[in-house]
């Protein structure tokens, strides 16, 4: 009996255990599957899939269907990708949140062809409005009419009970008409601002322009969004870039997007991670700030400027503009300033990017890099130089030395190609918009928009770079074709490297076991197509943390 006994518990343990091994090995179903896709993970060690399963807002498994199909449960919900392109969810680095979400609500300037155009454009929105209201952003272009500036005469007789201050499309000049200066009180008596510009008619008047540093004489007057214009203006923000493929950014906007967007994730409305700026100057406010960080919003980034845009001729260069003698640009923060504001940054471990785009205003905040580096010592820093445009040859290595992240537009160099060898000249040229020479030399290369100076669109941003075909259709070969770079290399920095940038690199930037499920269908796969093409392909869905932001498709299971 004793025996019989101790078998029947032998044989009722072994059952027992059996069961449990196997309810161990059963794989924990997902919460969303998708599949039939060409997933490029952006992920060195399996760079391609064809599904990944999702469990809340992470990636739990990728691989191939068989494998994915394991996750599938009785509440998994499926999503067939139809053989359509996945990639990352695209990282934009440099965008101005607000101020490009208030664009949209506003007067669209950016492709006035003429100073009629332009004038009337803004006299139909004024139309629109009640009086007193303010007519802001437009993103105009000069050059687009050969070059004229314009003047408050264009647009007075419109807008007499308006004011209108508008940027140029980058943001350093801006136009203001009668009303907007008297509100400001800026008349000829208005004395001149050192580094700064106001354009002046034969009796001394302003004419309505104003560059750079003295911008902030009308800027500063503008009164600031209410709550409500702020919440629109992020809305808007939002759903312009779901429809782009962009699932995280850089906010580099002086007016900051972090209180309102901590109430509309408070509130469970945020459908972009947002990374939010303060200007370097103040980074006081952050270092005493509480920078806990989540997966939606977190903030610790210092934007600086050491010059002005190309555009505008205050972009600073070592040799004169090509086609103003006398002209080198300057400088808007001298480097002792700077390298005061980001010792003090850098030791309250807070993360500096700073804006330079001529020649000599890159080899200035190099030179600041370096020497803080140096003084302080190394560490996990992450330094960025915004732009980066135009470098002198010997320059570009260092920003690999001295583990300096780019953070470039490609957009821009499509857009500014139409004219900017007249400004800086053929040799010059060479070594602007730099991408290739800069990554064979190692360097992190991360890439934005600028938004709105240039549209926020990654797409667009990887046409530019992999075609570098100008906007006037002059360079069907790319302008300086020598820089052009691969669109792998080009979404690297679309993606992995944007959340590289951000201290974001465990969490996002490549599709893998454990990070955010945020990704993006597209309706080709760009790195099979010449990428000529590659401005005809479209975004069919957008998804942030495995949930749908963004679809065009028609079909209802898509």
């Amino acid at each position: 009996m004793p025996h019989i006994k101790t078998t029947l518990y032998l044989k009722i343990a072994f059952i027992l255990l059996l069961s449990t091994l196997i309810s161990c090995s059963k794989v924990k179903t997902a919460d969303l599957i998708v599949t039939n896709a060409v997933i490029w993970t952006g992920n060195e060690n399996q760079k391609t899939a064809q599904a990944m399963a999702i469990d809340a807002d992470t990636i739990v498994a990728i691989g191939t269907i068989e494998e994915i199909n394991k996750y599938k449960g009785k509440k998994t919900k499926i999503v067939d990708a139809y053989g359509k392109f996945i990639t990352p969810g695209f990282i934009d680095s440099h965008v101005h949140l607000l101020q490009g979400g208030n664009s949209l609500l506003s007067v669209e300037l950016r492709d006035a062809k003429t100073p009629e155009e332009f004038a009337k454009r803004i006299g139909d929105y004024a139309k629109t409005l009640q009086a007193g209201e303010w007519i802001l952003e437009g993103n105009w272009d000069h050059t687009l009419w050969g070059g004229a500036l314009p003047t408050k005469e264009w647009i007075d007789k419109y807008t007499p009970d308006n004011p209108v201050v508008v940027y140029r499309l980058d943001g350093h000049m801006v136009f203001a008409n009668s009303a907007a200066m008297k509100f400001a009180g800026i008349d000829k008596n208005t004395a001149d601002v050192k580094d700064g510009v106001i354009v002046r008619d034969k009796e001394g008047n302003p004419t309505g322009i104003f560059k750079t540093n003295a911008m902030p004489l009308i800027v500063d007057k503008i009164p600031e969004l209410t709550r409500k214009q702020k919440e629109a203006a992020l809305a808007a923000a939002m759903k312009y870039f779901a429809s782009n493929g962009v699932t995280s950014v850089h906010d580099l906007d002086s007016l900051s997007s972090y209180k309102i967007a901590k109430r509309f994730k408070k509130k469970g409305d945020l459908t972009l991670r947002i990374y939010s700026s303060r200007p370097l100057d103040k980074w006081i406010e952050l270092a005493n700030a509480d920078l806990k960080i989540n997966k939606w919003l977190k903030r610790g980034l210092l934007k600086g400027f050491v010059d002005g845009s190309l555009g505008s001729h205050t972009a600073a260069f070592i040799d004169n503009y090509s086609d103003n003698v006398g002209d080198k640009g300057f400088l808007i923060t001298n480097p002792a300033t700077l390298s005061e504001w980001i010792t003090s940054a850098d030791q309250a471990n807070l993360n500096i990017t700073v804006h330079a785009i001529g020649d000599r205003a890159v080899q200035s905040i190099l030179s600041v890099y370096d020497k803080i580096i140096k003084k302080t010592g190394t560490k996990d820093r992450r330094f960025r130089v915004e732009h980066a445009q135009h470098i002198v040859a010997s320059d570009i290595p260092k920003f690999a030395e001295l583990g300096i992240i780019a953070s470039m537009q490609p957009y821009h160099a499509i857009d500014d190609g139409r004219w900017a060898e007249k400004v800086i000249g053929a040799e010059r040229m060479k070594t602007t918009y730099a991408f290739k020479s800069l990554l064979d030399a190692h360097t992190n290369v991360t890439f934005g928009s600028d938004w709105p100076v240039a549209p926020g669109s990654a797409l667009l941003g990887i046409y530019a770079a992999t075609t570098r075909r100008t906007l006037d259709g002059k360079n069907p070969n790319g302008w300086n074709p020598e820089q052009k770079i691969t669109v792998e290399q080009a979404l690297t920095a679309y993606t992995k490297n944007g959340a590289y940038a951000s201290f974001d690199e465990k969490t996002k930037g490549t599709l893998e076991v454990g990070k955010l499920a945020d990704f993006v269908i597209l309706s080709q796969d760009i790195t099979k197509i010449d990428p000529v093409k590659i401005k005809e392909v479209y975004v069919v869905k957008t998804y942030v943390g495995g949930k749908k932001v963004y679809d065009r498709s028609k079909k209802k299971n898509y």
